[in-house]
């Protein structure tokens, strides 16, 4: 549309589609100028709407306020016709058929005749249809039992793709015989499958699917619509309600084996021969309908894997955890450089509940994560299984918008609700879903509408809380029976084939049963050996010419690319660590040990809010050029390298970025993969993902996982929320050796940390691991190390400070400490001017798993020590104390006080005044070095007493 252009002429060139298409520009336009180009603003601000001029055009022999108007019924019908369809198989919401009454329109049935469909409609029912015609074809297809959702996508191309699609009839779509009574054993088994479970184990759980019976073929179709379009990994991310059912038909795994989970029978032995599938059992295990399964199948003459993840009562949070699945299937990481992504490679289906979703924070976040370049999977198919209550809450309680999947709009995915009583629609859908992500590698979803047949778990009475629901549903036939009967209606099937039909699921069901042991499986907990044995002894330190070489090529950037001549300086300093009394600091050493790790043929991953610069600005691995912005990591072009390093600044969440980096991890276990949090104390808005995945999802569901998190803590007076990582909350659910908790004080520390949880991915021996890492630290000379103690030294658990403690027999008071605190002591006593021959400070770096062996013989060496003092900075009821003051008392055997040095219990971790921080961190410091301080050995000081 040229600017010079006059209405009249501009005009000229709509009608026929083009009509409608300027039709609907301009009601967008009138809902919000600025979502309308700039020329075609112009043109409405100028012009009003396109009628009113008359055109000397191919329409002018028709009333062209006629036209108009058909355009629009047209068009609302695209856009509203959801209002009016019969999505809900209870028949129990009211459809807004008088939204297209013609006389809404100014029109009568005789004013439609009178106009070509071609005028209003690019695709057309058939060759010379009136405008009534298409109106009643775009009736049928837009209110029949599938909804759609469009009017939200800015993408025109897209938004054309799928109408055209639908208006052709890919919804309509007509099955042969065969594949109409393949469906209806489909819907049998997964019916008889739930009422076999309701009367073989009465009043146990498994949260059945009925009332969503349609979800098995729909997902058969679209596992397969998957398989067709190139994909070799689909991973499936589902709460529990349905669960058993989609393990059984969509997965495969045998009836025999969920029967035996009911029975608590011995079950691993069940797992067929062939490996087809496999179960990895954690040793607490976990509730039968939380269990995934991983199963690999030939189709189309390639394997193809299929995954259920594991998932634990808290519904969404799996779906970020499926996501990193998928990207960590899809990107190739052999190669130096960015790990390069294969968007066919993978994709990911991921089940809601309708409460949950628009009701759980979990699932925007994720959904945010769609389009960004270091999480997108390109498109993830979503389904709502829809039972249209939540619990016992009534969607009018659960959520503030018309349907449950409305928070998906916000992200322009397409949506189709449809009924979960028409089979053949949900097949239909989901055939168009598939093909919709393999053209524009985006998610879509599906709102599949039903009910729940019972009520939320099989010992709740659901009519003692909604009991008009639950009347409607009584008197409600399932899916099985509605479709059977129009196939008999139809004569594809008799009563008597459907009879056969059942009879010969209810025989397999019960042969399955029959070879389910009797006797109950012995419930003794038993820890893998490699895991109870604890750490691999492996060598971490890297030749300093290694060394020399790799920090060379990472000083070198490409001719003419600029970095910001603050930060060059900062980074030409990393030469003189190789000098004479060089030192590396904490970023530094972290660089040379992602270069080394890449060097030894490991990919790395890194991810986090600020993490390519670092939120302290230490790390700087990812640079940019001062005048374009063009990018430039170092470790990218590395001569050495031999596998991939990413690093990607995340969105601002923490939840779903962790969960997606646990699930990268779990499924890629050759992969360095670290989160970082901004702040430590972030993490907790994360917790979920900590306590449900990965503090115990190797004791549940025999998930390894070797995920680094690095949590920044450290008390340097800036208040409650830049502190505290929580340490405690990690040591609480420390057990079983199932992660590390680390406090480390210098970089050479950090460097060989790195290096050895890099060594113990793919063994038997790997678990997570959470790092406090510092802030004041970073650039501290104290914390700062040679290059000798990175190519010649290793992780030690404990340090003990150089300088104290070397006359064994005057050593009176042993004070162990971690991280930034040990710091702070080591300077306080650099600076004292008294004899320190009392006193030695051990260093604390590895807490959990607590370094008991080591800590022994430091104590043994000290025969007329009278007390052990743990100093922190956190206050009493946080940190470590809690934690290690049995653990000391337990090395001690009794022989020597263990007393606490630190902030008194409090209900915020840290002061808000750096004044009051900088007293309270002195005089911790004062107490901890100071002679006067040594208690008697049957008590301890007055102060502390005051301070319990």
């Amino acid at each position: 549309m040229g600017e010079s252009s006059n209405g009249h002429e501009a005009l000229q060139s709509f009608y026929g589609p083009n009509l409608g298409y300027i039709v609907e520009l301009y009601e967008q336009y009138l809902e919000d100028p600025e979502s309308v180009d700039a020329e075609t603003r112009r043109y409405f601000d100028e012009h009003g709407a396109p009628e009113t001029a008359v055109p000397e055009t191919p329409v002018a022999s028709f009333d062209l306020e006629k036209v108009v108007a058909a355009t629009r019924l047209v068009n609302d019908i695209r856009a509203l016709g959801h209002k009016a369809a019969d999505i809900y198989p209870l028949k129990d919401h009211p459809r807004e058929h008088g939204l297209f009454a013609f006389d809404r329109y100014g029109l009568e049935e005789a004013d439609l005749k009178q106009i070509p469909a071609h005028l209003l409609s690019e695709d057309v029912p058939k060759q010379g249809a009136t405008a009534l015609e298409l109106v009643r074809h775009l009736l049928d297809v837009y209110t029949d039992t599938v909804a759609i959702e469009l009017r939200h996508l800015d993408d025109m191309e897209e938004k054309r793709w799928i109408r055209r699609r639908i208006e052709q009839g890919a919804l309509k779509a007509k099955l042969s015989k065969n594949e109409k009574i393949e469906l209806f054993e489909r819907l049998a088994e997964t019916e008889l499958f739930e009422s076999f479970l309701h009367k073989t184990y009465v009043g146990q759980k498994r949260f059945s699917i009925e009332g969503l019976d349609a979800m098995v073929p729909l997902l058969d179709a679209m596992v397969g619509g998957l398989i067709s379009s190139g994909s070799e990994h689909i991973n499936i991310g589902m709460a529990h309600r349905g669960r058993l059912n989609v393990l059984a038909h969509v997965l495969g795994k045998p009836y025999e084996m969920i029967f035996a989970e009911f029975q608590h029978a011995p079950n691993k032995e069940l797992i067929p021969s062939e490996g087809s599938i496999g179960i990895n059992f954690g040793w607490s295990g976990d509730v039968k309908y939380h269990l995934g399964l991983d199963r690999r199948v030939l189709e189309e003459k390639k394997e193809v894997r299929l995954n259920l993840a594991n998932n634990p009562s808290h519904l969404e949070f799996v779906g970020a955890v499926v996501e990193g699945y998928t990207r960590a299937a899809q990107d190739d990481r052999s190669e130096k450089g960015m790990a390069v992504q294969h968007d066919d490679k993978a994709a990911s289906i991921l089940i809601h509940g309708d409460a949950a979703f628009p009701g759980q924070g979990i699932v925007a976040e994720t959904l945010n994560m769609t389009n960004l370049n270091g999480y997108r999977t390109a498109g993830t198919v979503h389904v709502i299984a829809n039972n249209t209550i939540g619990f016992t809450t009534d969607p009018s309680d659960s959520r503030s918008t018309r349907y449950a999947s409305d928070i998906a709009k916000g992200y322009e995915i397409p949506v189709f609700h449809v009924n979960a009583d028409d089979p053949e629609a949900c097949i239909a859908v989901a055939k168009l879903c598939s093909e919709y992500r393999a053209k524009f590698h985006k998610d879509i979803l599906v709102d599949l509408v039903g009910y729940r047949r019972y009520g939320h778990n099989e010992m709740d009475e659901p009519m003692n809380t909604n009991p008009v629901l639950y009347k409607a549903i009584k008197g409600h036939q399932s899916v099985r029976h509605v479709y059977a009967d129009a196939l008999i209606a139809e004569g594809v099937m008799t009563k008597e084939d459907k009879a056969t039909i059942e009879q010969s699921i209810e025989d397999r069901l019960k042969s399955a049963r029959d070879l389910v042991p009797s006797e109950e499986e012995d419930s003794d907990i038993v820890m893998p050996e490699a895991v109870f044995k604890g750490f691999p002894s492996v060598e971490t330190g890297v030749k300093r010419d290694v060394l020399k070489q790799i920090n060379d090529e990472l000083l070198e950037w490409p001719e003419g690319f600029g970095v910001f001549h603050k930060l060059q300086k900062v980074l030409d300093r990393r030469r003189e660590a190789f000098g004479e009394n060089g030192k590396v600091d904490w970023g530094h050493a972290e660089t040379l040990a992602y270069a080394s790790i890449i060097s030894d043929g490991t990919p790395v991953r890194l991810s986090g809010q600020d993490s390519e610069r670092g939120t302290f600005a230490q790390r700087n691995i990812m640079l940019n050029d001062a005048e374009t912005g063009k990018k430039f990591s170092p470790l990218h072009h590395l001569s050495t390298a031999n596998a991939s390093f990413s690093v990607f600044n995340s969105p601002l969440s923490e939840g779903s970025v962790l969960g997606f980096e646990y699930g990268y991890n779990v499924f890629a276990q050759d992969t360095l993969v670290l989160w970082e949090a901004q702040y430590g104390d972030f993490a907790n808005s994360a917790q979920v993902m900590f306590d449900q995945f990965i503090s115990a999802g190797r004791a549940k569901w025999g998930q390894k996982s070797g995920l680094v998190m690095l949590l920044p803590h450290g008390y340097e007076g800036q208040g409650p929320e830049h502190s505290s990582a929580r340490m405690e909350r990690y040591l609480t659910l420390a057990g079983e050796k199932n992660w590390t908790v680390a406090n480390l004080s210098t970089a050479a520390q950090y460097f060989h940390i790195l290096r050895r949880q890099a060594l113990m991915l793919g063994t038997e021996q790997v678990r997570p691991m959470i790092i406090m890492t510092p802030k004041s630290l970073l650039r501290h000379p104290l914390a700062a190390s040679s290059v000798e103690e990175l190519s010649d030294g290793t992780f030690c658990p404990i340090v003990e400070q150089p300088g104290l403690g070397e006359q064994t027999d005057k050593v009176e008071r042993l004070v162990f400490c971690s991280g930034k605190m040990a710091i702070d002591l080591q300077e306080a006593t650099m600076k004292s001017e008294e004899s320190l021959d009392f006193l030695h400070i051990i260093r604390v770096e590895e807490i959990y798993p607590f370094p008991v062996r080591e800590i022994r013989e430091v104590v043994s060496r000290y025969p007329n020590a009278k007390e052990i003092v743990w100093v922190q900075e956190e206050p009493k009821n946080m940190g470590a104390w809690t934690y290690i003051e049995p653990r000391l008392e337990a090395v001690t055997t009794n022989r020597l006080n263990v007393r606490y040095i630190g902030r008194r219990r409090r209900s915020s971790p840290a002061e808000g005044n750096p004044i009051a921080h900088k007293q309270e961190q002195a005089r911790i410091i004062r107490e901890a070095i100071s002679r006067d301080a040594v208690s008697a050995a049957a008590g301890t000081s007055t102060y502390q007493k005051d301070r319990k």
